[in-house]
């Protein structure tokens, strides 16, 4: 492809992603005083586990889990299984415990946009996220105790609320940048 600007066949692009290309990465070079475009930070991908303790007695809370996921995120989900066996927790090694997804390109700055837009504000006593859930690269993990939030979700066909842990991968260095691209992007955090 010679073109610059690489589309799908229908020409859409992702909100965000036109945003991020328009306004963050300008505003991003200013603030942090980089000569290139390539040194601002972007995100990555963002990673989406959703934990099944439950699957160990019934193994439909698991397909019930990965159609939700599946529905959330527009990608067909990936069943995770237990490495080892701990006899505590009644596991045995290769029982199914949660479903992940991994989100890359359009359909991640899709997620991104519908996460902050619409499944954000709905969730209960919502003040905004917490900086401190940044690792010290600059990657932002947050737990998310109900899977209801998001809309597509059918609430007849899964009966129990799942909590999900959401990771925002960013090339940024320290969690400043990640701080700064998350904050431009959309994401809302506390106010100090």
């Amino acid at each position: 492809m010679t073109t610059e600007k690489k589309q799908t066949k229908d020409g859409y692009q992702p909100r965000l992603k036109e945003l991020y290309k328009g306004k963050v990465l300008p505003a991003l070079m200013k603030e942090m005083n980089l000569k290139s475009p390539m040194a601002a930070p972007k995100l990555e991908k963002i990673v989406i586990n959703i934990g099944v303790p439950e699957a160990r007695e019934d193994i439909k809370v698991l397909d019930v889990c990965k159609d939700d996921l599946t529905a959330i995120t527009g990608q067909a989900s990936q069943v995770r299984r237990a490495k080892k066996s701990i006899s505590n927790f009644k596991l045995r090694e290769n029982m199914p415990i949660g479903v992940r997804v991994t989100l890359r390109g359009d359909r991640m700055y899709d997620f991104l946009d519908r996460f902050v837009s619409i499944a954000a504000p709905r969730i209960r006593d919502f003040q905004g996220f917490s900086e401190k859930c940044f690792d010290g690269k600059g990657n932002l993990n947050l737990g998310i105790k109900e899977h209801y939030i998001f809309p597509e979700v059918n609430v007849e066909k899964s009966t129990k609320a799942h909590g999900m842990n959401i990771t925002f991968v960013t090339t940024a260095k320290d969690d400043n940048g990640g701080l700064l691209l998350l904050s431009y992007m959309g994401l809302p955090f506390r106010k100090k």
